[in-house]
């Protein structure tokens, strides 16, 4: 596994853990529709979450959330809309983006959550 993979997969590990912590049940890691991917979709106060988790070793190229750009919205939306159409899903739904800024020899790693983040 390259090294940007294992950071990710980490990261990912890290916001599903901290989601748990507060509160969050995790429904789906990863879940594919095509080449789209959606990285944690949770269940809070009958909310569906979905989460992109964006991991980076430090912010010297920029805030994490920033690659969250018009072409990874544009495609989450379109498996979000998967999703749901295929989960037949009735309950409110949200977009939420976790951060995690560190690397797997950090004990604390810098963890921010987003909600409601805004699809276009």
């Amino acid at each position: 596994m390259a090294i940007h993979n294992e950071l990710g997969a980490w990261g990912e590990q890290q916001a599903a853990s901290y989601l748990q912590r507060n509160g969050y049940a995790i429904v789906e890691r990863d879940w594919k529709s095509g080449h789209r991917d959606i990285d944690i979709i949770a269940v809070k106060d009958d909310i569906v979450v979905f989460v992109e988790v964006k991991t980076r070793r430090n912010r010297i190229f920029g805030e994490p959330e920033e690659a969250v750009g018009y072409a990874k919205l544009y495609n989450l939306r379109a498996a979000i809309n998967h999703y749901v159409k295929y989960k037949q899903i009735t309950q409110e739904i949200r977009f939420d983006v976790v951060t995690v800024v560190g690397t797997p020899n950090d004990a604390n790693p810098e963890i921010t959550h987003i909600e409601d983040v805004p699809l276009y």
